[in-house]
């Protein structure tokens, strides 16, 4: 696996572009399922009870993820907004670690 161009900015970003190519794509691993994880918490909660019922069962039968993200921004405002500054929140945090 080769570290995309936005991952090696991201990458760079936390000061962790030097670390051997292994290392890096393990870290990247990590990060995405922290952001993985913080996004689907906070989009399970700003969804209503049907809407909830909706999105398990798209997950459950697989839909196409296209699909899935549209659903979301249908139901949940300024979507793509909330999931950038997750993942700017996430970034933010990763750099007062360091």
């Amino acid at each position: 696996m080769t570290t995309q161009p936005i991952q090696q900015t991201f990458l760079d970003e936390l000061g962790l572009g030097d670390l051997p190519q292994e290392k890096q794509e393990a870290i990247l691993v990590k990060m995405t399922e922290v952001i993985l994880k913080r996004i689907f918490l906070e989009t399970v909660e700003k969804l209503s009870d049907t809407d909830k019922e909706d999105y398990a069962q798209m997950i459950e039968s697989q839909s196409e993820p296209d699909q899935i993200e549209n659903f979301l921004k249908e139901k949940i405002p300024n979507y793509e907004e909330m999931v950038k500054e997750i993942v700017e929140n996430f970034k933010k945090e990763m750099k007062e670690e360091n």
